[in-house]
């Protein structure tokens, strides 16, 4: 059944960081971070947004503007936590580490940023398109072409198993683990928020940390997405069965973005289904707070919440 009244969809949403938590609201985007002292520092971002723009407000672009926007407020936030909490200083470095600074002076942390989002993409794309390809192919060769029609679903089933399994290698890191504690920090903050309580950290932490909007969630559905688009190429060698599905990518990003949407808006046995696999596997990406992670999402989101209640929104009719 559909939800009379709501929460403007996406309109706060986060993300966890190094010792800190972004936080974007319909009209700010403010970053909390604990700092060396003990402190919560809080401070807004100059983030501009593509949906701002009514061409990408139509459905599937508004997805594929929604991805851009998280990459690069993301992108913006997690460097400034890094700097804010004072990690950049903590080790001695090293002759790359001098040789990268006189290179790039102040601009080495943008560099090393950029460098690392540039080979995170080449990896990506490696492991979750060209290997599963290639390997079906092997498996194909030895067993004959009655397979191919198995194909998309075998390749999707690899991919899951690598981004299942890489973000459990994640998990096993103790700086990862205190990032994915943060990460259930903001999912239950944004909870107690959306469910009118007052935010303190006593409220916050009642509340569950599996949020249907989250990232995770709209990964593990272009993850299923991208199984079905697979039925429709026709191509079986690595490199160009790769090309064709990178240029799928904003397709499947505006169709996830479309579903996440839904299930925000309904509540009934599809969508329960449909947010399962999301749900669960943020019981890898999601970890059970402090009460200092929780007292920084609480900082984080009080500083995103309009005064004039433009969070709210009443569904039209013919979405009751």
């Amino acid at each position: 059944m559909p939800r009379e009244k709501t929460k403007l969809i996406t309109s706060i949403g986060g993300q966890a960081l190094v010792e800190g938590i972004m936080m974007r609201g319909p009209q700010k985007t403010e970053i909390a971070v604990r700092m060396p002292d003990g402190s919560v520092s809080a401070e807004e971002l100059p983030a501009e947004s593509l949906r701002r723009k009514r061409f990408w407000r139509f459905p599937f672009f508004r997805g594929i503007a929604a991805f851009v926007d998280a990459m690069a407020v993301g992108y913006q936030a997690l460097s400034r936590s890094v700097e804010k909490a004072g990690l950049d200083d903590e080790e001695t470095e090293s002759k790359f580490d001098l040789w990268v600074e006189k290179k790039f002076g102040s601009h080495m942390m943008e560099a090393v940023m950029v460098a690392g989002t540039v080979l995170g993409l080449v990896l990506a794309i490696v492991l979750f398109f060209v290997l599963p390809t290639w390997v079906f192919n092997l498996i194909e060769g030895a067993a004959g072409p009655s397979l191919e029609g198995w194909r998309s679903p075998v390749e999707g089933v690899m991919r899951i198993a690598i981004f299942v399994g890489y973000l459990a290698f994640c998990a096993s890191m103790p700086d990862m683990r205190r990032m994915f504690q943060y990460h259930g920090a903001e999912h239950k903050t944004i909870f107690c928020y959306e469910n009118d309580e007052k935010l303190t950290v006593e409220n916050v932490r009642r509340h569950q940390r599996f949020h249907p909007r989250c990232g995770t969630s709209f990964l593990v559905l272009m993850l299923l997405i991208g199984i079905l688009v697979g039925f429709f190429i026709p191509f079986t060698n690595p490199f160009l069965r790769t090309a064709v599905k990178i240029l799928c990518i904003p397709l499947v990003m505006g169709a996830g973005f479309e579903v996440i949407r839904y299930c925000a808006r309904h509540d009934n046995l599809l969508t329960h289904i449909v947010s399962a696999p999301g749900l669960w596997m943020q019981r890898i990406t999601t970890k059970e707070p402090d009460d200092g992670m929780m007292e920084v999402a609480i900082a984080a989101i009080r500083e995103v919440i309009p005064e004039n209640g433009e969070d709210r929104i009443s569904l039209p009719a013919d979405e009751k």
